[in-house]
Order: structure tokens, then C-alpha cells, then sequence
């Protein structure tokens, strides 16, 4: 038998959490046909996998690739850590409907994305204007993995009420902007959107000039009409993801309530995010123990996202979103200018404002605003590189709140500093990525470009497995560890990928266990041709990936993504939830119905 390709000889993983087995895979038009401990024949692409580790391509959950997606539809930095599968549209955002001014706004402060970049690209390629343009849209690109996305309810609730009026306190959605969003969710539903995505976090804010430094949309919204658009998000099964406001963390409650299974359906609920954080460190314990209550006695459905890595940070001067969680903060960043900005931080006023905020332990906090724990990486004076700003404080003599403003303002977005937000005791963070109610995920791949680099998470969290192991003291299987970032996503979020079995999508990761090394954790940059050569963090380390097929065709080799991704179809595809996947299952692009819209 002809073969399109062969693997030979690896330890297969099938993404359900089975025992691993050395064995054979074989790959005909897209489709896993076989897979036995040895298979014979011919294929045009034959892999000796010996001492590599087969398994289904990675899924990432949760990415705010919908610009990039846009300028760079391979979306190469996640294909070539073994990404085949990613989702868009969250935290309320979504292009798949409204201006393109609008939505730039909308999308560009809070994923640290220069407007200037997102705004002529949206300009130029917006062409759609309804949730199944959008997704034709979506299917017609040259994408490197498959796409999925979320109905993010800022851009129905602007589009809906007018962006002005969604933006404005007390200001209520009328009964027909109701019923419009109510159907713009439905159509998305029937299109194979995974659900709606909301956000309550008032730290993420608006760009631009006409509302700057506003909070979106989502955040405007009465509970009632959350409330109210996840009838049809539970009627049809789908999932309701969503961002607390994490600085105050009282609302979580309000997201627990809603996926409460008693006397109706429970809703599938997911929420960001489960982290050991710096500034509090045993409220990690606290969210999991509640959500185990809601998910057991109460009838729930919740799913916490965590990065299964240290979260750390980098950021330029006071441009860094966690500043935007007070408001001395956000008022710098408010500036865009930055000769306003600097005039401001050195303000007298001013100074005693954000001093008074920063050292503040009764205002509510996610950031841990330590000083000793944030150093300068880059600044034009080389002395100060690789120092905290406490310890120039000292040398100075002064509040470390004033050296830090002082640098600031003398050198803007020039300096450059490093800082862990949290995970970064390995106890915890085995107790989190262990936790039944975790998703792995949260890369928010596509934003913060310069700020936070997690592309390649699921090798740094099948590292952290593996480490364990070899130290003789495991805490999960490599068998589950593997289904933690396949089929267990593709399960609950409803997307037929994410296993090897015959019959599946051939998306296939040929991964060197050896490859699991401290390379994986290193960052670099790297420019951004896309975005006008901007400079975005990564994190890369070329041994640990083989090759991946998406859709049964190689997209990488040897760590190095083949240059025919983005520009040839037949790769990746839009990946309607499962329900719905059929009216976008593609040979080259175009759309086809198979089998399964007769059944």
C-alpha cells in the first residue's frame, strides 16, 4: 500500500491517556489509516521515529492571534513548537464583527499589539461583516494550524449598542440591542464558534483617541446580560469563557453561579487563570478548593487555564499591562506621547500619587510591585544593566518608587526590565498542573509581544513532567501529561483533533525527548516582519521538535517551519466545533461537505 507518509519505530501516545507503545503510523489524504507495532509498505515520506515520542499535535486554547492570523496566517512561532490546533477570539475580543477602527481600539492596548500596525492591517483585509463571513473568512486563509474562535462579546455588544454607548456607566443594551446580540451569538453558534467569550477585568482598556484608556465593552455589562446571553450558550452546549476581575477576585462567585449544573444544564465555563502568584501565595489553594466544590457537590462545569510555566514579564519603562490594575499607572500609560509621559512622571503630584498607590496593601493587587525582584536588562547607560532598582535605590539614597519614576523619565521606553509574576516554585505548580479542574493553556499567544513569551508551553510543561520523572519523583504520567495538551482540550472544547486513531486528522508531533532541555526555557527575540519588523519574545530550541503534519502534511522539520506555511492551503483550516465541523472539513481551501452533513 502507497502511504503519503510513514512513521516508523516511536513511542505513540494516542492522546487519551493509554499506555504508550513503540509502534507505526501510517497517513493517506489527511487521515490516519493505520496505526500497529509494525506496519509494512511504500509512502512518499518515510520517518525512522526511533527514540522519538509520537503524539497528536498540541492545542492552544487561548491566543489572540486574530491580527496576526491576519498579516501571517501561518502563525509559525506556535506550528513550530508542535501547535496544530489554536483558538481565537478571547477575553471578549474579536474581529468578526464591527469597523475596522473600532475593533483596533478595541484590541490593540489590551494585547500590547502597536495600533499603528493592527488598524491599516484591518483597513486593508476587513472584508467580512457577519459571523459566517468571518469563518468563510478564516477558511479560505492560507493557515499553518487549524483555527477556532470564540464570539468575543465586546465586539457584539459595540457593534450592537454603538461603541459609545457600550462604553458608557449605567447605560443599559435596549431591548433590540438585546435581541441583536442575542442573534450575532446564535449565528456565530451555527457557524461552529466555541461560545462567547466575556471580560470583566476594568484594567484592560481601550486605544486610540476617542475613548483612550476606557475599559471595553464587556466590562460595562450588568450580569443580567451575561446572564441572558448564556441561555443560548447552555441550550446549545457551548462554552462561556471568561476573565474575572482578578484584582478584586470577588466575581469569580458570579462565574462559578452561572456553570451551576442544579435544576438546569450546567455550563461549560472556563476561566483565567489558576497561578501561584508573588503578591498572594496561597490563593492558588483557595480558587482550586472552591472550584472542586463547584464542579462536585454544586453540579459544575469549570475549567481554570493555567500556564504550566513560570509567568514571567518583561516591560519598557511603565508601558506593562499589569500597571493599568491602578490608576497612577494607567494614567502614565494614558500618554501616549511620550514627552507628556515623561513630564507626568516627573511631577511632584503625581509622584506622591503613584508612590501612595504602589505602597498600598489594602488596594487590590495582582502585580506584586516588589522592586527587589524587578532588574534592568537594557537601558542606554550599560552600568545600570543586570541591577534591581532597589538596589540603586539604596546607592541613591532615596525611595525606590522615585529611582524607579527617575529612570523612567530619563530613559522612557529605552529601559528595559525583567519580573516574575508567579509560578515559580515547582511545588505548587505541580499541584496546579495536576489539578482535575485545570485546563493547560493560556499561552495568550499573538499578544504582549513584547512582553511574554509561553508559544511553547507544552514542551516547557512536558519538560517539567520528564524532569520529575528522571528524578525518580513523577507526579503524572508522560502518557496523561501528553493527553493534558491534546485530547483532553479537544474533548472539552468540543474540537475533533487532538488523538492518533485511525480515522482522526493526521495533526502529528514526531518530538525528541532530549530536546526537553533547559533551551526550551531560554528567551531570544526575534523581529516581526509582519508587524513592520517589531521585535516579539520567544522562546525556541530547534532539537525537541522532529516534525509536524497538520492535516497529513509536513509543516515542520528539524525545528524549522517549511516556507510553504502561509502561503499553500491545505494545512490548517477553520475548526468549527465539533457539532458543526462538517460545513468546514477542506480539501486545498475549499469548502466541501463530507459524509457526516448526510449522516
Amino acid at each position: 500500500m502507497k502511504y503519503d507518509v510513514l512513521i516508523k519505530n516511536g513511542r505513540i501516545f494516542d492522546g487519551e491517556g493509554n499506555g504508550s507503545f513503540i509502534g507505526d503510523v501510517a497517513v493517506l489524504d489527511g487521515t490516519i489509516v493505520e496505526i500497529s507495532k509494525s506496519i509494512s509498505g511504500d509512502a512518499k515520506k518515510i520517518y525512522d521515529a526511533k527514540g522519538l515520542w509520537v503524539t497528536p499535535g498540541f492545542i492552544d486554547f487561548h491566543t489572540h492571534y486574530d491580527a496576526e492570523v491576519e498579516a501571517s496566517p501561518g502563525l509559525k512561532e506556535s506550528v513550530m513548537h508542535g501547535v496544530t490546533t489554536i483558538t481565537m477570539g478571547s477575553c471578549s475580543l474579536s474581529l468578526c464583527i464591527g469597523t475596522a477602527e473600532d475593533l483596533a481600539d478595541m484590541f490593540s492596548r489590551v494585547e500590547a499589539i502597536p495600533r499603528e500596525q493592527v488598524l491599516p492591517l484591518l483597513q486593508k483585509k476587513k472584508t467580512w461583516n457577519s459571523m459566517k463571513e468571518y469563518a468563510d473568512h478564516l477558511n479560505s486563509l492560507p493557515l499553518g494550524p487549524n483555527v477556532s474562535t470564540f464570539l468575543g462579546h465586546s465586539a457584539i455588544r459595540a457593534y450592537s449598542m454603538g461603541l459609545e454607548r457600550s462604553l458608557s456607566h449605567g447605560v443599559k443594551p435596549t431591548e433590540q440591542e438585546m435581541l441583536q446580540m442575542e442573534k450575532l451569538l446564535q449565528e456565530a453558534i451555527d457557524c461552529g464558534y466555541l461560545g462567547l467569550s466575556i471580560n470583566t477585568l476594568t484594567w484592560d482598556k481601550m486605544d486610540g483617541s476617542r475613548f483612550r484608556s476606557k475599559p471595553l465593552p464587556s466590562t460595562f455589562a450588568k450580569w443580567s446580560e451575561i446572564s441572558r446571553l448564556n441561555r443560548i450558550v447552555r441550550r446549545e452546549e457551548r462554552i462561556f469563557q471568561g476573565v474575572p476581575n482578578v484584582s478584586t477576585k470577588y466575581n469569580v462567585l458570579l462565574f462559578f453561579k452561572e456553570s451551576l449544573g442544579i435544576l438546569r444544564k450546567k455550563l461549560k465555563t472556563t476561566i483565567i487563570s489558576l497561578m501561584d502568584p508573588r503578591s498572594n501565595r496561597s490563593i492558588y489553594k483557595l480558587v482550586a478548593f472552591l472550584t472542586r466544590i463547584v464542579n462536585t457537590i454544586l453540579k459544575g462545569d469549570v475549567r481554570l487555564q493555567a500556564v504550566p510555566a513560570v509567568f514571567d514579564l518583561y516591560a519598557d519603562g511603565v508601558d506593562v499591562v499589569v500597571f493599568e490594575e491602578f490608576g497612577a499607572g494607567t494614567a502614565a500609560i494614558h500618554l501616549a506621547d511620550l514627552a507628556e509621559r515623561r513630564k507626568l512622571l516627573l511631577d511632584k503630584g503625581y509622584r506622591k500619587w503613584f508612590r501612595r498607590q504602589w505602597t498600598n496593601w489594602f488596594l487590590p493587587r495582582v502585580f506584586h510591585r516588589d522592586f527587589n525582584e524587578s532588574k534592568i536588562v537594557e537601558c542606554p547607560d550599560q552600568k545600570l544593566v543586570g541591577r534591581s532598582f532597589s538596589e540603586l535605590a539604596k546607592e541613591r539614597k532615596q525611595h525606590v518608587v522615585e529611582t524607579f519614576l527617575d529612570l523612567c523619565a530619563e530613559y522612557g521606553n529605552d529601559i528595559r526590565w525583567y519580573t516574575v509574576i508567579g509560578n515559580d516554585r515547582k511545588g505548587p505548580l505541580k499541584y496546579i498542573v495536576s489539578h482535575p479542574d485545570v485546563l493547560i493553556g493560556f499561552s495568550d499567544a499573538g499578544a504582549h509581544l513584547r512582553g511574554m513569551a509561553h508559544y511553547n508551553f507544552p514542551l516547557r510543561f512536558l519538560k517539567l513532567v520528564r524532569d520529575a520523572e528522571l528524578e525518580g519523583k513523577p507526579f503524572l504520567s508522560m502518557e496523561k501529561a501528553v493527553w493534558r495538551v491534546t485530547g483532553e482540550i479537544a474533548d472539552w472544547f468540543g474540537l475533533d483533533t487532538g488523538k492518533l486513531k485511525v480515522g482522526a486528522q493526521a495533526d502529528i508531533v514526531l518530538l525528541n525527548p532530549n530536546g526537553l532541555n533547559e533551551k526550551v526555557e531560554t528567551i531570544q527575540e526575534t523581529p516581526m516582519p509582519e508587524f513592520g519588523g517589531m521585535v516579539r519574545l520567544v522562546r525556541r530550541n530547534e532539537e525537541a521538535i522532529r516534525a509536524v503534519l497538520i492535516n497529513g502534511k509536513v509543516a515542520v522539520e528539524n525545528g524549522i517551519v517549511l516556507p510553504e506555511i502561509g502561503k499553500e492551503n491545505g494545512f490548517g483550516r477553520f475548526m468549527a466545533h465539533k457539532a458543526k465541523d462538517y460545513l468546514y472539513r477542506s480539501t486545498k481551501g475549499q469548502k466541501r461537505e463530507t459524509a457526516g452533513s448526510a449522516a
